[in-house]
């Protein structure tokens, strides 16, 4: 097992200040502040004070942001829409197509963060049928379940690359084959795994690709990105829009033309202040490497595994690494008294349903994942049967 990162883990360490206090295991939830993003936040706070407004500037670092997320996922930045949330992106989406013609189911996986799903129920009105794949017991979903809900009468298959509650990963190739073979199209919601191991949207099949920059990618609430294959962009005419989904938005015209490309799908004026932390974030995993930072979590969600089954912990979901995000899901009875006892002790978990997770990320040490494991173990021994 890999015992150190490629990078200077040191280094890396002493750029996060929360960690000179706590262990923050929580990362599938939210990252911790860093020096940079901290830098990148008073860099917009400093230009709003010393100059009161300064749009070029702002705008420059908003389209600085789209660029940085399209150089993590192997896009052109022509091809990322700017979005405040993984909601507002698959909003865009949903009410830019059409379901009033034969085509209009859509497959909603049982891994579906809930606000995907919503968006899409949301248009049963418009003429949508949703049918949901769910969750086999040992939560997962097999290849043939979505075999039997995807047919010709398909729109969209939505499927998120990880569950949100246990960490497990799907096969994006696959699933885009499936959905291809059958004349649908493939959302994807890579919030849960983006920002952890190399991730190319045009090689992995997706036709829709979003993630918001709280979780892995170091940011903050307030701003996400979704890629749009750029064969698909022409034909999508959001109902979901606002004057940077223009051609030109500063002509203030109330025509509703649409920008080329995934801009189309921009919306309202774009987070300004998340962007500059936005890019921060993706820029430091971009430096160190996406391939580095995939080796490095892959160790240390090995030792959790590892370290769970040894202290007599159940895992929720699939065991193997290989088949997860860094998340490590762990049963327990009440997950957000067991979130509030790990807290007291320094250790930042994240609770969801039946589960406590511990998610490290690239910042996490071995000796991290042991002291979580032995407060977590102990929380639970003494909260009994």
């Amino acid at each position: 097992m890999l015992t150190h990162p490629a990078f200077d883990l040191d280094v890396v360490r002493r750029q996060i200040p929360l960690l000179a206090s706590h262990v923050p295991m929580n990362a599938c939830s939210q990252t911790p502040q860093s020096e940079r993003t901290r830098a990148a936040a008073e860099a917009y706070l400093d230009s709003w004070g010393r100059d009161g407004m300064d749009w070029e500037r702002w705008m420059g670092e908003v389209e600085a942001a789209r660029a940085e997320f399209a150089g993590l996922v192997g896009a052109d930045p022509a091809d990322v829409a700017v979005a405040t949330s993984v909601s507002q992106a698959t909003a865009s989406v949903s009410t830019g197509l059409d379901f009033t013609g034969r085509r209009c189911r859509v497959v909603v996986s049982g891994v579906e963060f809930p606000t995907v799903a919503h968006v899409w129920r949301a248009q049963e009105r418009f003429g949508a049928e949703v049918r949901s794949v769910p969750v086999r017991p040992d939560g997962t979903i097999a290849p043939e379940d979505y075999a039997e809900a995807v047919d010709e009468t398909t729109l969209v298959v939505s499927a998120a690359h990880a569950f949100y509650q246990n960490g497990w990963k799907q096969n994006v190739p696959a699933l885009a084959a499936l959905a291809h073979e059958r004349g649908a199209l493939l959302y994807v919601d890579a919030y849960q795994c983006l920002g952890t191991e190399p991730f190319y949207a045009p090689s992995s099949g997706a036709d829709f690709v979003a993630s918001g920059n709280l979780k892995f990618l170091m940011g903050i609430p307030g701003i996400a990105f979704l890629w749009v294959r750029p064969t698909l962009a022409a034909d999508l005419h959001p109902a979901i829009t606002g004057w940077f989904g223009r051609r030109n938005p500063f002509a203030f015209d109330t025509r509703l033309d649409w920008a080329d490309g995934a801009r189309r799908l921009d919306a309202g004026t774009p987070p300004v202040l998340e962007a500059y932390v936005a890019r921060a974030g993706m820029a430091w995993l971009r430096e160190l490497g996406l391939g580095h930072v995939a080796a490095w979590v892959h160790a240390l969600g090995a030792r959790l595994a590892e370290g769970a089954r040894a202290r007599g912990l159940t895992l929720l979901g699939p065991e193997d690494p290989s088949e997860r995000a860094p998340t490590t899901a762990i049963v327990c009875e009440d997950s957000h008294a067991v979130e509030a006892a790990l807290r007291a002790r320094g250790i930042i978990a994240s609770a969801r349903g039946p589960a406590i997770r511990l998610a490290p990320h690239f910042y996490n040490t071995l000796d991290d994942v042991d002291v979580a494991l032995d407060a977590l173990a102990d929380v639970l021994r003494r909260a009994g049967p």
